[in-house]
Order: C-alpha cells, then structure tokens, then sequence
C-alpha cells in the first residue's frame, strides 16, 4: 500500500483520470490491467509480497507474461518515501517501469530516482491544457541497461556479503588460535609400575635333609 493514503480529491480525480487515458495508449501493444483508486484487480508478484501499481502490462494472448508496469503520481506523492517504498520496489521487477509525473516535479522524480538507484525505464511528464492531458518523455533507459546494473549491484552485494563473512570469521580463528598457543599442557598420568611378586624362601631345614 502507497504511503499517500488519501490524496485531496482533486488530485485523485486527476490522477485516476491519467490512468483511464493512458490505458489505450498501452492496450495498442499490451494487455493492460489497472487499479484505480483504491481498486486492487491486477496485482504483480505472489503473496503475501503483492504490489499494485496503476496499470500492469502483460504480453497479449494466453501467456499473459508480465511486460511492465506503469506509475501515476500527483504533487504530493513525488517524495522520497513514496521512491522508497514504491518506486524502488517497481524498479526491481525485471520489467519495464514507467513513471508518470506531474511536469512541474519533474526534476524532484529524477534525482529521486537517481539517489535511490531506482530502475526506471522511462518518465514522463504530464500537465493539463483545458480539457486535454498532454504528455512528454524526459527520460529513457533501455530494458537492458536496467537489467544490466541489476546484475552489477548483486554481485556487489554478494561481495560485501562474502567479505563480511570473511571478517567476522577471522577474528574467532585468530582467537582460537591464541587459545590452543595460551592453554597449559596437560600432564599425561603416569602408569603405575607392577609390583614385584615376592619369591618363595627356601627354608635351609629343608636344604640340609637333601
């Protein structure tokens, strides 16, 4: 669930009118699904991690493969905890990710997304002439671009994962190490030597019989 939980009702009514026009700009080469207002009909992910952003594009035909997702925002919800807790979650689904965004805050989304390392394909500005909505694309990333830094940073995390490993087992080596040069050594028991059996005397009685 977005962080802007109510947005003033002249902005969800733009922002739900964005969703609605641009549905069959997208229907032309997708499956579009959307989730206006607090509708929540086409999810993305399994559960209980299930994220709903406005519209969902998937592959058309029976496979329906996940393709992209699209993002409408207003003035209040181009922030820094939206763009952390939405847009950075859209940004790591390896799909196409388009934000739409008021075209006044439009510098504000790109250093958002630039601070946070969010993978997004594209952003477009929208701004209202009369009854119109016109649109105009200030940023565009390739798929590939934003799968391939995907990569870079995990295995840069698998790296500092390792190497903190790696420090955090040296020092308990290193200390039982010490232990073992530290630790007194044990005296090993000393076996008991057999006691010598006593011969019998000859009694010199006998000797003189003989």
């Amino acid at each position: 669930m977005s962080p802007i939980l109510v947005r003033p009702v002249r902005e969800q009514l733009e922002h739900d009118r964005v969703i609605r026009l641009l549905q069959p700009r997208y229907k032309r080469r997708f499956t579009v699904g959307m989730n206006p207002g607090a509708e929540q009909s086409s999810p993305v992910g399994t559960p209980p991690d299930l994220q709903f952003p406005d519209l969902v594009l998937t592959t058309p035909g029976t496979g329906k493969k996940l393709a992209g997702v699209v993002e409408v925002e207003t003035n209040e919800s181009v922030n820094q905890l939206e763009a952390m807790a939405q847009w950075a979650r859209f940004g790591r689904l390896p799909v196409e990710f388009i934000l739409y965004i008021p075209s006044g805050v439009a510098g504000v989304a790109r250093r958002l997304c630039a601070d946070h390392g969010i993978g997004v394909t594209e952003i477009w500005t929208y701004h209202t002439v009369g009854d119109q909505v016109r649109f105009a694309q200030v940023h565009r990333a390739p798929l590939a671009e934003k799968l391939a830094a995907a990569r870079v940073a995990a295995a840069e995390a698998r790296r500092a994962g390792a190497k903190e490993a790696g420090t955090r087992k040296a020092p308990a080596a290193g200390a039982k190490s010490q232990a073992r040069r530290t630790a007194k050594p044990v005296a090993k028991p000393v076996a008991k030597r057999a006691a010598a059996k006593p011969r019998p005397a000859v009694g010199r009685a006998a000797s003189k019989k003989r």
